[in-house]
């Protein structure tokens, strides 16, 4: 799923190309894919793209009548700039929306429809739209401090929960906690006051350091190589891989469909967290350490 670094690289690459363009038209090739009946979707055509915002992991496009377009990606959700008019082809095109001098498009990968396409009404009805997760980047260590301590849960749960930090998700927060040589299974209100500044120094940095490097990769072209798995990401993806830090292999925590990527040897003291699949298929032979 595109996250904070990746939507604004997206925001940057739209803001170059259709800010002060009106939105011609809106062509749906997938009628679940809108998710709001008020207002309707041709109150937003004809009008002229005014602004953007980034509401957690979602892009928000704002037109001079006050209509707001909101485009959740999802897992496999992508955007495209591509000629103006373009055929929207194939099943995994979902929408277009035209402008003169080109179209953005929409594609979403594999079976599921999870990609959403929600209209929002002046800054009441985008406020609707916005969980309550705290930006990480504008966030003092204070506030940051508040918002991790406020439950208890598992650093890994924390970072990605939209309801305390906003646009922070699976790839990244693995990241965070890699470079801040935290376990994804500490306790958020069981840090010390020290390993609290360490994760926001890293959650910033981490941040920030991604969203230089993949403005560059774009240089100034629409970004179309956005995934989740990135060859010089330190763990995130690379199980079974040696770290770049210590050299050891990047270990894992399968749950559902997703997994957790860190490394033992910088941050859980050298112990194999349980997964919980392999562990009880593996009993008593489940490794503890990596030694």
């Amino acid at each position: 799923m595109p996250e904070l670094p990746d939507i604004r690289v997206y925001l940057e690459a739209l803001e170059a190309r259709v800010l002060g363009q009106p939105l011609e038209a809106v062509r749906l090739n997938s009628p679940f894919l809108l998710r709001t009946v008020t207002p309707p979707l041709t109150s937003a055509q004809g009008h002229t793209v005014t602004q953007f915002r980034r509401l957690g992991k979602r892009i928000a496009i704002g037109l001079d009548n006050g209509v707001w377009i909101v485009l959740h990606l999802m897992i496999a959700g992508r955007l495209h700039w591509k000629t103006r008019g373009v055929k929207l082809a194939g099943k995994n095109a979902l929408a277009a929306f035209d402008f003169p001098n080109g179209s953005l498009t929409l594609t979403e990968a594999g079976s599921q429809r999870r990609a959403s396409l929600y209209l929002a009404e002046g800054e009441a009805g985008l406020q609707g739209l916005m969980r309550r997760g705290i930006e990480p980047l504008e966030a003092s260590l204070e506030a940051f401090t508040a918002a991790l301590t406020a439950e208890n849960h598992t650093l890994k749960r924390v970072l990605t929960d939209p309801d305390v930090f906003s646009g922070i998700g699976n790839a990244y927060s693995d990241e965070i906690l890699h470079r801040a040589r935290l376990s994804p299974l500490a306790q958020s209100k069981k840090l010390t006051t020290e390993e609290i500044a360490w994760l926001y120094e890293a959650t910033r940095a981490t941040l920030l350091d991604w969203i230089d490097r993949l403005s560059k990769e774009a240089a100034g072209k629409f970004p179309e190589g956005v995934t989740a798995f990135r060859q010089d990401m330190a763990v995130h993806g690379r199980f079974g891989l040696p770290c770049p830090v210590c050299g050891a292999k990047v270990q894992r925590i399968r749950y559902a469909t997703n997994e957790t990527n860190y490394c033992a040897k910088c941050q859980t003291g050298g112990r194999v967290l349980a997964d919980r699949s392999l562990s009880r298929l593996l009993g008593e032979d489940f490794p503890r350490t990596l030694d």
